[in-house]
């Protein structure tokens, strides 16, 4: 499916954004991508194969009513991936909520306007899903974040209340165009341009001695480009609706940390301590106290459980087929090498 109309990408330098260009870019399309800046200030996306006949960027500000109008203007497909990722804030109304929530708002706003939309492919994330694994329960589509707060895990809930606001969006507006949510895990691979995510800085910080120790927790990976094509695939597929939870497969610390040694990256500062058993737990959700506000908050409520999902939805609707996750992990900390992110390994003979 190539429409001569151009698919719009909110936030389009971000981690998956930037792959969804690429990837858009590579199938044909013509994409229009909203930044922040100057188009002059991302030669990555600029220097996209395809990008000189076939991209154009705009400057939007999410907080700003009518920013969009522009941007989705003759657009059948908006793909909104805009939106703040970081786990320590000084304001976590004023740096994660507002831009989350009242950003979404402005975009679906600006979608409405316009009367070429047909889908708006919206990124959530697991953290919509829920803030906290639960060693008894696999998570679904249906499950949805009610723990998070202003106070504990405020990503989590910027990121629940921006999705919610965008299914209240459909029900209260009912626009000619439906809405698609894909919520991923942990998102890593190599990245396009020269930010660090944050899903690559929890492996970086685990290479470089962040972490003194091995921790009970696990997580969901998917690879950057997996999460890229779901949002297109989304788009493509006719009978695409509601929720995808977006994962391949999940792996703990102390997994992660064997993959990271065996994988030639030993000579980085790994953590060797392991403390992943029930007393190890137990002491690390009291030193948790010793760590920024909402890390401790998220190791305390992530520490000694297992998260378990169900992926059928997406693999079964979307057809996709996920890239394994070990591969995903030891490209992102060859990519951080390569963009100075992580210090090149010193011999350790």
């Amino acid at each position: 499916m190539i429409t001569d109309k151009p698919v719009c990408v909110t936030g389009a330098s971000g981690f998956i954004a930037a792959h969804i260009v690429r990837q858009l870019l590579e199938q044909g399309y013509s994409v229009r991508g909203t930044v922040r800046k100057s188009p002059k200030n991302y030669p990555f996306l600029l220097g996209l194969p395809g990008a000189s006949e076939r991209l154009e960027l705009v400057e939007a500000d999410l907080l700003s009513n009518g920013a969009y109008d522009r941007a989705v203007d003759g657009c059948e497909y908006v793909m909104h991936t805009a939106s703040p990722y970081q786990i320590n804030v000084k304001n976590p109304q004023t740096d994660l909520v507002d831009p989350a929530v009242n950003g979404t708002e402005t975009v679906l706003e600006s979608c409405l306007k316009s009367h070429s939309i047909k889908r708006v492919i919206f990124t959530s994330s697991i953290a919509a899903i829920t803030d906290e694994p639960d060693s008894t329960k696999v998570f679904n589509e249906k499950d949805w974040n009610t723990m998070s707060s202003l106070e504990r895990n405020p990503y989590h809930y910027s990121k629940t209340l921006a999705e919610r606001d965008a299914w209240d969006f459909i029900m209260r507006k009912r626009p000619t165009f439906d809405l698609v949510a894909i919520n991923p895990f942990m998102v890593v691979g190599p990245s396009l341009g020269p930010s660090l995510n944050t899903s690559n800085q929890i492996l970086r910080d685990i290479l470089i001695g962040v972490y003194p120790c091995i921790m009970d927790i696990n997580w969901g990976f998917v690879a950057v480009q997996d999460a890229a094509q779901s949002h297109i695939l989304a788009m493509e597929t006719e009978t695409a609706s509601g929720r995808y939870l977006c994962s391949g497969e999940a792996m703990d610390m102390k997994t992660l940390v064997a993959l990271l040694s065996s994988s030639g990256f030993d000579a980085y500062s790994l953590p060797k301590l392991d403390l992943s058993g029930k007393i190890g737990s137990l002491l690390m959700k009291v030193l948790s106290f010793t760590q920024p506000r909402n890390t401790g908050v998220y190791i305390r409520t992530n520490i000694g459980r297992t998260m378990r999902y169900d992926n059928a939805k997406i693999k079964r609707e979307l057809g996709i087929s996920f890239k394994p996750v070990k591969e995903s992990i030891i490209d992102a900390v060859k990519d951080m090498v390569q963009w100075g992110h992580l210090p090149p390994q010193k011999n350790n003979k």
